[in-house]
């Protein structure tokens, strides 16, 4: 998915000079982590000021996305183009939202559906705190005011060293349920869930740790886990959010055989230590690419991501690119 014109070439006569600082240029242009690498994101019309999207494809044929804050809020599209909006997923917040979340405001919601009901996780913290809670909630539509909510999934406090928040629901070819999850701290934490209720699994308590930067002043958030082939790749946010055309927020990724790790960029270095092979950063008008999820649809992967639009001000933007696999790997075009 790409907006980049495309333009008729015209024959003109260069001198041997021009024609080597051409050929430096495309070569520049090619090199993955070189700004002029990155595609532009997809067209998308309509409601489309986010944070943290998630989006799926409904029974119906339809597509939903639910975006951090007031709800979380959803937004509809038929196309995956033009998106309208659709109201809170909880028009009357849940009381227990308001220990976390004075505003009773959810962060990162993420999207699935298994064994034929819709799951949402979601988050509820306050800037700079780790007094955090990732929920859980159900429905058989996956429509806004239809969820029924389930209430903690797993919380921390300001001791925890880590965070409970940002949550990404990933389901392994055997049946096993993970929770991936985690900002800044001591980094991107992966539990194993019990698939009958979506909670902790009671026989296993292990908490793996998956990512992570040094020094942990350093930011890393956002996880997203899928499988392709036999890898399970690590997505994640490095650095800033938040921030306008200021923020500096990058998504990168590792992978690894196993869903907990460890997870390797392209270099071999693990990403428990400052690793991830950059997908997507800043690149003409997109500011601080991330908050991403991975959808999987008709037409290939989908990586739905904010962004901050430089030509507007700084606002947050939906962007969705579709990705390729090069040997092994995600890019994005």
């Amino acid at each position: 998915m790409n907006d980049r014109p495309s333009g008729r070439a015209t024959a003109v006569r260069r001198s041997p000079t021009v024609l080597v600082a051409v050929l430096l240029g495309l070569l520049v242009a090619l090199v993955p982590g070189s700004a002029n690498a990155y595609p532009n994101p997809g067209r998308v019309t309509g409601d489309i000021s986010v944070h943290d999207p998630s989006m799926i494809r409904l029974d119906d044929g339809r597509y939903i996305l639910y975006s951090t804050h007031n709800g979380p809020q959803a937004r509809v599209s038929t196309d995956r183009i033009h998106f309208t909006h659709a109201g809170p997923a909880f028009p009357t917040p849940p009381s227990w939202w308001a220990e976390y979340s004075p505003e009773r405001s959810p962060w990162a919601p993420d999207i699935s559906r298994h064994n034929g009901r819709y799951w949402l996780y979601y988050s509820l913290s306050t800037f700079g705190s780790s007094h955090s809670a990732i929920g859980l909630a159900t429905s058989t539509s996956g429509l806004p005011g239809t969820w029924t909510d389930h209430g903690i999934v797993h919380s921390t406090t300001s001791n925890s060293g880590y965070n409970a928040i940002d949550p990404n629901l990933f389901v392994d070819d055997d049946g096993t349920w993970w929770l991936t999850f985690g900002s800044w701290w001591s980094g991107i934490k992966t539990m194993r869930l019990d698939p009958a209720t979506g909670k902790r699994h009671p026989g296993d308590r292990t908490l793996h740790s998956v990512a992570a930067r040094n020094p942990t002043s350093n930011g890393i958030e956002g996880p997203t886990l899928i499988k392709r082939g036999g890898h399970y790749y690590l997505f994640a946010s490095f650095d800033k959010c938040c921030a306008g055309t200021d923020s500096t927020y990058s998504i990168r990724v590792g992978r690894s055989t196993s869903p907990t790790g460890p997870f390797r960029d392209r270099r071999g270095v693990d990403m428990r230590n400052n690793g991830g092979t950059i997908v997507l950063e800043t690149h003409g008008r997109v500011v601080g690419p991330g908050g991403q999820s991975v959808m999987s649809d008709v037409d290939g992967d989908l990586l739905v991501y904010h962004y901050y639009n430089r030509d507007d001000n700084g606002a947050p933007t939906l962007g969705i690119n579709l990705m390729r696999w090069d040997d092994g790997w995600p890019v994005a075009h």
